[in-house]
């Protein structure tokens, strides 16, 4: 939902003001994927990883706002499948595994040496799997909304839990299922999206993306468009993700926080977030203590609603101080 999260009530005035990226590279990745990967910002200044949500959300020039461009060297690109990398909503060599390799090799090849990891929803994820796998190569992090890839995180979104909020919106997204395929949507989608028809897979991608994209933002409408070839793309690498429990064992970025208790940490979490409740990120920063918890009053789960826009900003920018002034 992030490259569309511009469309989700978002404040420009408290975002740094728009840039063009002074480097944008295809890395291949030798087993069929080419990743699109962007710098922007000060060259020699602090770096900055973006993790993107989704799955198969890829970035977009919005991601770049929340940082001092004087300060940061920051780091974008589009994960397995999605955005500018190629193939296009590609599963095949796609899991968490492989997006861990494509991070070390992304930072390898442009000489980072450690970096701040900034990741909302799957991009928290993917930022923790990372910290925990390569704890050396992580300077801090920044999440928000966080997600743990844990299957009582996807009953509560695909099981009714979330429903219960939003039954006419619930409704919608298990109608195009038939009644007695409903008892676990999850794999009902994907049988529809990995059908041999290509058409078929458009179908049924767009009920998919509609159900998360309503739910992200407290202004947040089910009207959500989005041009074929995303939505495909999106739904695919989710629900390929999350039919494969994220490819995670349940309750491994919590049994293996102690990797990177060492490290300094904030996070940034709606209280009304439907998409990733709080429940997630008082979970994991209990107990963890570098890690500050932020629950942001009145803001859902969306990347660019104003509240949560201006607390990462602040967050950011607080780093950039105390980077300073060390």
């Amino acid at each position: 939902m992030d490259r569309l999260a511009g469309q989700i009530g978002a404040t420009p005035g408290r975002l740094y003001p728009d840039i063009r990226p002074y480097d944008q590279r295809m890395i291949d990745r030798g087993d069929g994927h080419q990743l699109y990967v962007e710098q922007c910002g000060n060259p020699d200044g602090q770096p900055v990883l973006v993790l993107h949500g989704g799955p198969g959300g890829g970035c977009s020039p919005f991601m770049r706002r929340f940082f001092d461009p004087a300060h940061y060297r920051v780091v974008l690109f589009d994960q397995r499948g999605c955005g500018r990398s190629r193939p296009t909503a590609s599963v095949e060599a796609n899991t968490t595994a492989h997006l861990i390799g494509d991070i070390e090799a992304i930072r390898q090849i442009l000489g980072v040496a450690s970096w701040t990891l900034f990741g909302g929803s799957w991009g928290a994820t993917l930022a923790l799997a990372y910290a925990e796998a390569h704890p050396d190569r992580v300077a801090a992090l920044v999440l928000r909304g966080v997600f743990l890839g844990m299957q009582s995180e996807l009953d509560w979104f695909y099981g009714g839990g979330a429903g219960r909020f939003f039954p006419d919106l619930w409704a919608r997204f298990r109608e195009v299922i038939p009644e007695g395929e409903r008892g676990n949507l999850i794999a009902a989608y994907h049988r529809r999206l990995f059908d041999d028809d290509p058409g078929r897979q458009a179908r049924y991608a767009l009920p998919w993306l509609i159900w998360e994209n309503a739910l992200a933002g407290l202004q947040s409408s089910a009207s959500t468009t989005a041009p074929t070839e995303y939505a495909r793309a999106f739904a695919r690498l989710e629900n390929h993700y999350f039919v494969n429990g994220c490819f995670l064992d349940e309750g491994q970025l919590l049994r293996n926080r102690a990797r990177i208790e060492n490290l300094p940490a904030v996070i940034v979490q709606g209280r009304y977030d439907m998409v990733c409740p709080p429940q997630s990120a008082w979970q994991l920063a209990e107990g963890w203590d570098r890690c500050e918890l932020r629950i942001v009053p009145a803001a859902g789960h969306a990347l660019s609603e104003a509240p949560i826009a201006a607390e990462l900003v602040r967050v950011m920018d607080e780093l950039r101080d105390r980077a300073s002034s060390a």
